[in-house]
This record gives structure tokens, C-alpha cells and sequence, in this order.
């Protein structure tokens, strides 16, 4: 019969069961750990935690992405022309199924939010107003304000993907159409050329190579047609 430890409760008698030794030394060794553990990443220098690493990755992402493009103005040129720039419509639809399906849909179909795919908007007359709306928010809150969450180009890239959505598939069962139709969005702005490249001595040069101004002989780097 198993030992017990003398201890009766009406009628039940409590067997001397105790804990394994390897329990009671991991349990100790957890004790010891949390020593260590909360001074280090609750006390001691930031960043140490995983959100803290999560964000810092998220932002160095993010800085290496934005290196090609450099810092985009929220107005309506800008999201015109990054509307149609398949790459970036991509990474603005990241952000928008990371941040606003839970009131839009994953299609934009509307859910709590209105429908972003037909033509009726409710405090949206321009395309710069998309950018306005997610950096300020409207409803007297109900949408948002996400300048404090989202990076400028975050706010930019997402307000051209949601452009986009205007005359898309809003999904099953999209919202029914609230506020008041305005014109199609206007056409992109053509794309800017680029600068022409300076020499060391501050001249402008030709991009085709072109005739060298010291010697008057064409310049070695253009081929013969």
C-alpha cells in the first residue's frame, strides 16, 4: 500500500506522492533564471526584447525598400504615379492587408468601413485625400489616424493601392455604396527624366557620349552606327 502522509479529509486519506527531483530542479532553475532574465530585459539597455528586434527589422526593411524611391510626398502626382507602378501598388497592398481588412475587407469590399471599389466616396474628392484620411483619420475617429503607425511611404504606397481598388472586385458580398460619386482619378503624370550627369569639373556632359568639347573628336565610348 502507498505510503501516505497521515493527513485524513473526510475520509480521504493523502498519499505521500512527491515531485520528481528533476521537476523540483527545473522549477528552482527557473526561479534562478528569472534573476537574470527580468534585470536584463526589463532593466537594462532597450531593444533587447523580441517586439524590440521585431520593430528595429521592421524598420530596416523598411529603410532599404525606401532607398530606391527616398522619401514620397502624400499628394496627388505622387500617388497617381506610384498607382501605377505594379512593384509598389504590391507593397502598398501589404500594408493595407496588414492594417485595414479588419474595417475594409481583404478585397476592399467594405466591412465596418466603406466600400473602397466603386465610385462613391465619402470625404474623398481627390486622390490626395486617400493620404489625407489615413494619415489624419475621419469618423470622429472610427477610421484612424495612422500617421503615428505608418511611415510617410507607408501612407503614400497603401493610399495608391487603395486608388486602385476603385472599379475592382469588391468580393462576395461588398458594403452598398455610401456618400457621393466624384470624376475618375486623372491620369498619371509622366514619369520625370533623369538628371544628366556632371563631370568632376562641374560641366554638364551629353548621355550619349558625344563629341569630346577638348578635342573636338568623338569620344571613344560611342560606337559607330
Amino acid at each position: 500500500m502507498p505510503a501516505t502522509t497521515g493527513h485524513l479529509y473526510d475520509g480521504i486519506q493523502e498519499y505521500d506522492n512527491p515531485l520528481p527531483a528533476w521537476w523540483s530542479w527545473l522549477f528552482i532553475g527557473t526561479i534562478a533564471f528569472s534573476v537574470l532574465y527580468f534585470p536584463f530585459y526589463h532593466m537594462g539597455a532597450r531593444n533587447r526584447t523580441l517586439a524590440d528586434g521585431y520593430a528595429l527589422a521592421q524598420a530596416e526593411n523598411a529603410r532599404l525598400a525606401f532607398a530606391e524611391i527616398g522619401n514620397l510626398q502624400p499628394d496627388e502626382p505622387t500617388i497617381l504615379r506610384y498607382m501605377h507602378k505594379p512593384e509598389w501598388v504590391s507593397y502598398g497592398k501589404a500594408v493595407f492587408a496588414t492594417n485595414c481588412t479588419s474595417c475594409h475587407g481583404l478585397q476592399g469590399g467594405g466591412l465596418v468601413g466603406p466600400n473602397l471599389t466603386d465610385d462613391e466616396y465619402k470625404n474623398v474628392k481627390s486622390v490626395s485625400d486617400i493620404a489625407r484620411i489615413v494619415s489624419e483619420g475621419a469618423a470622429a475617429g472610427a477610421m484612424p489616424a495612422w500617421k503615428t503607425r505608418l511611415q510617410v511611404n507607408d501612407i503614400v504606397l497603401v493610399s495608391s493601392y487603395v486608388a486602385s481598388l476603385r472599379g475592382g472586385d469588391p468580393g462576395p458580398s461588398p458594403k452598398r455604396a455610401e456618400g457621393e460619386k466624384i470624376p475618375p482619378w486623372p491620369a498619371p503624370p509622366p514619369e520625370e527624366a533623369p538628371s544628366a550627369p556632371v563631370d568632376n569639373a562641374g560641366e554638364v556632359k551629353e548621355a550619349t557620349g558625344g563629341v569630346n568639347d577638348a578635342t573636338g573628336q568623338a569620344d571613344a565610348s560611342v560606337t559607330d552606327s
